[in-house]
């Protein structure tokens, strides 16, 4: 059991959300592990998209799994002594039938689970609300009549049923619905329906006793964290534990944003 406390109380250069060459990440994993040592960091995870029953170019495959894992005992060995590596996914909820509770995730030598909602259910498909805004939009169109409003609900009724169905240790980026949401409708995060679905997230979270993921990804592009910094006095007040992570896809990114991120939190 990865005591996440332990290791931010020790050090700020740590990341815990970072992926690889398995899913969507753009470089080897030993080129992540390499920047991760440069820096001088003392805990890195590698958390790949995780397999999931449905199309989808970011997550990786059940046999790619084998080869992830074998590439984690090979990089622990060559960086013994000078970082700890963690094995991690970041787990997609669908449904009843397919998220961090799946009994799949028992069989494989996960460190650490991240439980994330990128896709909400449409008929019988699953469509990404996650990506660039262009693609969004698109979506909005041909499968949800640009109902804005039902979209960002279903998002946290997925979320609400993920964190039920329990089984992972960090939420991602629990609010990331609202990027794309205040591009199609802005000032929607300022409506007292969507404040209380986010309230109502933090409180769910705090019951679950889940640590909750600052997601510092987009803040040098879009000046943007995950959850919004709106809410960090909200995360303080119920005493969520956070963790500080770059959702890294490239080894120059591991860091980017976090220093930042931390500054705004603790001078709350």
């Amino acid at each position: 059991m990865i005591d996440f406390k332990e290791i931010a109380d020790k050090s700020s250069l740590y990341n815990f959300h970072s992926h690889t060459q398995f899913c969507d990440g753009r470089a080897p994993m030993e080129d992540f592990a390499a920047k991760a040592v440069e820096l001088g960091f003392t805990d890195y995870g590698f958390s790949p998209h995780s397999p999931i029953p449905a199309p989808s170019s970011c997550n990786m495959s059940k046999d790619d799994a084998i080869s992830y894992f074998k590439e984690i005992d090979r990089l622990r060995s060559m960086y013994r002594g000078k970082i700890n590596l963690f094995a991690s996914m970041e787990i997609d909820y669908l449904d009843e039938s397919w998220g961090p509770a799946n009994p799949y995730f028992d069989t494989l030598p996960l460190d650490y689970r991240i439980g994330s909602i990128h896709f909400v259910p449409c008929g019988d498909q699953y469509v990404d609300t996650d990506g660039s805004f262009d693609s969004f939009k698109i979506k909005m169109n041909r499968f949800f009549n640009e109902d804005i409003h039902y979209v960002v609900e279903l998002f946290y009724l997925q979320t609400y049923k993920m964190i039920e169905a329990g089984k992972f240790e960090i939420i991602g980026h629990f609010d990331k619905i609202g990027h794309n949401a205040s591009l199609y409708c802005p000032g929607i995060e300022n409506e007292d329906w969507y404040n209380d679905l986010v309230v109502k997230t933090i409180k769910t979270i705090k019951e679950a006793g889940l640590i909750v993921e600052i997601n510092t990804k987009s803040y040098d592009t879009h000046h943007r964290l995950f959850p919004h910094e709106r809410y960090f006095p909200l995360l303080k007040k119920y005493e969520i534990p956070v963790v500080f992570n770059s959702d890294a896809h490239y080894p120059d990114l591991i860091n980017a944003g976090r220093e930042a991120a931390m500054k705004l939190y603790y001078s709350l």
